[in-house]
């Protein structure tokens, strides 16, 4: 994500679309998630998004995570000072500055309902138990640490440890365990299959046709299997992410291919920024259009609210970009271990 407002040339030249393509994909199903479930919470009744949000859900998150291991393999080795900075306190930086942006605006209702010292123990607890939609950044630079801290041991012993944790469906009640359980099978495998995803990604862009009548198969498997719970069960959800991934894999290198939904290439260029500033946009849409009726149709209002969460977004990055306000996507130098280069947010990621 390029969050300065500058391109960096060779970042750029070196990209591979089909991966901003899968982001993108990745990015607008969770805020399609998170806007369609708080809508209907708040209506008490479903809309038509809610069975797109069903089908996604078998591979949402995993295929998530699969892409963020993919260029792994290119940083692990980097000593552990400059690792650190770029694959932990690069995501700290933002956990800690949007949680407590979260809290701010949330602050006023949680005090009302449970008082002042309430706030400050969930936000003192949100460093424990991570808050809201931002899970995502809190776990992933542990599965950096973990990976590269199990660099000696044999990668089929860690990608079968990750696979047995996944097929356990763990639940902990504790956010960090129970999801790391369950999605660090994706992230390793991105990082061990690198080469095999980049392949699978040509071989699709160069038997398109094939490739269509896979994914044609796989949308009715898949359909099927959430709709009757089979891709919830032990094993199975393994299967269906795995199968999930591939697809997202092949639909992402279709779209690079032809060029075609270029907005959500760059979507998925700035992704992080999407999963950043989604949330408040994303609420004042769902506010305004329930309490206002001018929609009375729930799946209408869903997706109305889904594309004002990553519009706004954006939009709010578009804003602060050259301002004093840049903090809020592009972390200061201040804040780096290491001199600051010039890459994108993307490239840090």
């Amino acid at each position: 994500m390029n969050s300065t407002g500058s391109v960096d040339h060779v970042a750029a030249a070196n990209r591979l679309d089909w991966v901003d393509y899968g982001k993108g994909i990745c990015i607008i199903m969770v805020v399609m998630m998170h806007s369609t479930l708080g809508v209907e919470a708040a209506a008490g009744q479903q809309g038509f998004m809610h069975a797109v949000v069903e089908f996604a859900k078998p591979f949402r998150m995993p295929d998530f995570f699969l892409i963020s291991g993919l260029f792994l393999a290119r940083v692990i080795d980097r000593d552990w000072r400059t690792y650190i900075d770029r694959k932990v306190v690069h995501f700290a930086y933002f956990y800690v500055l949007w949680v407590t942006i979260q809290f701010a605006v949330k602050a006023p209702a949680f005090a009302a309902e449970q008082g002042a010292a309430y706030v400050a123990k969930m936000y003192l607890f949100s460093f424990i138990e991570p808050f809201g939609t931002l899970w995502f950044i809190y776990l992933l630079p542990i599965f950096f640490v973990v990976t590269k801290l199990t660099q000696r041991v044999p990668p089929a012993v860690i990608w079968v440890v990750g696979a047995a944790l996944e097929i356990a469906t763990i639940h902990t009640g504790w956010t960090v365990i129970d999801e790391f359980a369950s999605r660090f099978v994706y992230f390793y495998s991105g990082y061990l299959l690198a080469n095999y995803v980049f392949s699978l990604a040509r071989d699709v862009q160069s038997h398109a046709v094939v490739a269509l009548v896979g994914l044609a198969v796989w949308a009715l498997v898949n359909g099927a299997a959430t709709y009757t719970g089979v891709s919830d069960w032990p094993l199975m959800s393994l299967v269906f992410g795995f199968a999930g991934c591939a697809a997202i894999i092949a639909v992402s290198a279709l779209l690079a291919k032809m060029r075609w939904l270029d907005a959500i290439r760059y979507c998925g260029e700035h992704s992080l920024v999407v999963y950043l500033a989604f949330f408040l946009p994303m609420a004042a849409s769902r506010i305004l259009l329930l309490k206002t009726g001018v929609i009375s149709d729930i799946g209408t209002v869903s997706l109305i609210v889904t594309i004002c969460g990553v519009a706004g977004a954006m939009a709010w990055w578009w804003a602060a970009r050259n301002t004093a306000f840049r903090f809020l996507f592009d972390r200061p130098a201040a804040f780096w271990l290491t001199p600051k280069p010039r890459v994108t947010l993307q490239a840090a990621e």
